[in-house]
């Protein structure tokens, strides 16, 4: 595979939606999305009112990469080679020497090679996105709170109360009806909530446009919600950008189901209307799947193997299907590379408009959590629980393996010339390679790590 990478060589470029072209106000949107499960519980299921309560340390919690083991409320960190690096139960960590009598240095119970590990089973959830991350403190937070009341629980069922919480709030239905509090709330005051991208971002858009490449937009989200988040960030034009949205994705499905599971529909009034047997032209459709897709950008671009790249946020849903799956070029945006240091609040409102959200500030969830350490590296402890050998985690090991590139956001390459060559992780197999404009702090210090 060549070295470099470089858009001018693709004939498709697609994107994801949520976290990728739209940057969401993330203390605003975790908060909101967190509250939204909250309040179902309290009300909904009993779950006790402190649940409600939330201080700004709390949100320190989450990190990106973490697993929930499901039955016995333990989250978990996991090295390159599936050991424990780090554990908690609900929000409690782990000291050094009860993590080493719990996990030891075998691999965790349900890891397993890249191909075969899911990011949810009934056993465990891997929390993967910024969408994700409201959750993972919420649950850490039911298992305080029933280890509080019933002595020390030691198996937990509340999984199957969180999956109504979310499916109270985000079901298909739930952006027309106004149920719950999420979809309600961003209809209100999007400009809390959603970053307008920026006019490099929208004329970088319209430059691959120009340069006939064919663009898409698959997102998981429905295609009301959708519709509203475009306008608010591209304009009430946003869908001359494209030749194809598909809303409803359900990724990471849509890349590995075949056509009969998954086949397209159409839309009418942003609802779910006929099955379509093939996708013939490009449009605006519904769920679908990616073989049907990928003949569709075969007769678009006259090519028998068009090169397409994907840009998402989730390794899960998007860049390792993408990938695996599709073998397509893959863009990883990762936050994280903004990191805390030079981080600043974004211009998501004039600055008149900023006050009325001015609070006790939490820290951004794209900074270094004090509880979980890098998300990109941490240490192993020596015999005696002293720090040991520096070793990647699997959420790193993962991006060099599955991403072409990994940049920070789409602002990030705006400015730059289609056919700017980024270097590719597979380069000379290093770890940093991919990153774009510089690799993280962390690793860049800590080129020779160990790998276990």
């Amino acid at each position: 595979m060549a070295q470099h990478f470089s858009l001018a060589d693709c004939d498709v470029v697609g994107f994801d939606l949520d976290h990728t072209l739209c940057r969401y106000n993330l203390p605003e949107s975790a908060r909101l999305i967190y509250d939204s499960v909250a309040q179902f519980l309290v009300k909904e299921k009993g779950y006790d009112k402190e649940l409600l309560t939330v201080t700004p340390e709390d949100w320190d919690f989450c990190c990106k990469g973490l697993a929930l083991d499901l039955e016995d409320g333990n989250f978990v960190k996991l090295a390159d080679n599936g050991t424990v690096l780090r554990a908690s139960h609900g929000t409690k960590m782990m000291p050094p020497e009860l993590l080493a009598e719990k996990y030891g240095k075998k691999a965790w119970k349900y890891f397993m090679s890249d191909a075969g590990m899911a990011s949810q089973s009934g056993k465990y959830y891997f929390y993967d996105s910024y969408f994700d991350l409201s959750g993972a403190l919420l649950c850490a937070r039911v298992v305080d709170s029933l280890t509080k009341q019933n002595n020390g629980q030691k198996t937990f069922d509340f999984w199957k109360d969180i999956v109504a919480g979310i499916q109270h709030n985000y079901k298909m239905s739930a952006f027309k009806e106004n149920c719950g509090m999420y979809f309600p709330e961003i209809k209100r005051d999007p400009g809390r909530y959603l970053h307008r991208c920026p006019e490099s971002v929208r004329k970088w858009l319209q430059q691959l446009k120009n340069a006939g490449k064919i663009l898409m937009l698959i997102t998981s989200s429905h295609s009301d919600y959708c519709r509203l988040v475009c306008k608010h960030i591209l304009g009430n034009d946003f869908a001359d950008l494209f030749d194809i949205v598909i809303t409803n994705a359900l990724k990471p499905g849509f890349f590995s189901h075949l056509p009969s599971q998954r086949p397209f529909r159409t839309l009418e009034n942003d609802e779910e209307q006929e099955v379509l047997p093939s996708l013939d032209k490009p449009g605006w459709y519904s769920q679908g799947n990616v073989v049907h897709l990928c003949e569709l950008l075969k007769r678009m671009t006259g090519k028998p193997e068009p090169k397409v790249v994907y840009f998402g946020d989730s390794m899960h849903s998007d860049i390792f299907p993408a990938r695996h799956c599709s073998n397509w070029e893959t863009v990883l945006i990762l936050e994280e590379l903004r990191g805390d240091s030079d981080w600043k609040p974004e211009e998501s409102e004039p600055l008149e408009k900023k006050g009325k959200y001015e609070g006790q500030k939490s820290k951004p969830l794209n900074s270094l959590s004090k509880k979980w350490g890098s998300f990109f590296i941490d240490s192993v402890s020596g015999p005696d629980h002293t720090e040991g050998s520096l070793v990647c985690t699997w959420s790193c090991k993962r991006i060099s393996t599955y991403s072409t590139i990994a940049i920070p956001s789409i602002e990030a390459i705006a400015e730059l010339p289609l056919d700017y060559k980024f270097t590719r992780f597979s380069s000379n197999n290093s770890k940093t390679a991919g990153y774009y404009p510089q690799p993280p702090l962390v690793l860049s210090n800590n080129e020779t790590l160990t790998t276990k």
